[in-house]
Parts: structure tokens; sequence; C-alpha cells
């Protein structure tokens, strides 16, 4: 059993107009996020590449367990005209901007080569509990 893993999060929606982002790089750098929430199955976890974002109370226990490689910061999230028309009286969910800032296969957090998230054995283990049932998981077998 690998201590590393790809993580592929549930896609719960896109970047909205007010993001900015620089395309010219690879993997793209954004430098405010503006997310858009679609549809949004539940999970702690989700994405739009190049970012991720997380629930407050799954970024609280991050924290708590002093996971390294990751850095948190806020994010305008806003429900798209397909959430409202499934959820009329129902506000978008709460989400955190997760900027994973460490070395994939060192850190608890940290992005290869091509932009994917990589984590360790023990976030996976603490963000089950606030549920990743959507995310895809792969062995992460590069080595630093």
């Amino acid at each position: 059993m690998t201590d590393f893993l790809y993580i592929e999060p549930e896609v719960a929606g896109g970047l909205g107009p007010r993001t900015v982002i620089d395309q010219s790089v690879r993997p793209p750098t954004v430098t405010r996020l503006h997310y858009e929430i679609d549809g949004w199955l539940g999970d702690a976890l989700v994405e739009s590449f190049p970012v991720f974002l997380i629930t407050p109370a799954a970024m609280a226990a991050l924290m708590a367990l002093g996971a390294t490689g990751v850095e948190v910061a806020e994010a305008e999230i806003t429900a798209s005209i397909q959430f409202q028309e499934l959820h009329p009286s129902q506000p978008p969910p709460s989400f955190l901007w997760l900027k994973p800032t460490g070395t994939a296969g060192c850190d608890d957090a940290g992005l290869n080569k091509d932009g994917r998230l990589v984590i360790s054995r023990r976030i996976l283990d603490a963000l089950q509990p606030f549920g990743i049932a959507h995310a895809l998981t792969a062995p992460f077998l590069d080595r630093v």
C-alpha cells in the first residue's frame, strides 16, 4: 500500500467569470477564484482544473492534523443557473480554496508536474468522515 495517492475529486461546477487566471503557464495559475456550483453530490473536496475547494469543516480537520503542503484562501462561491433551477430555495454550499503548496510524494499535499493533486494517506483518512465518495484515487508511485 502506497503512502501517497493521486486524488481526482468530484467536479461540482466550474470557474466563474470573475476568476483571474493566467493560462500562458502550465498548469494555469489562478490568483482570484470564483467557483460556480452546478450540482454538488456532497463531497468535502471538489475541483475544477486547476483549482481545488474544500468544505470549512474538512479544512479544519486538516489544520488540526497539522497537514503539510496546504494553504487555504477565500473563494467566491456562487450558484449557477443550473443549480438554482435544481435547488430554487437552497444557497450554494460553502467552500474554501485549498491551495496545495507542498512537494508531491513528500508533503501531505502537492501537485505533480501536470497539476494533478497528490495527497498522503493521512489526508485521505482525515477527509473520509466528511465524504469523498465521488473522488477517484490511484497510487502515486513517483518518488522525490
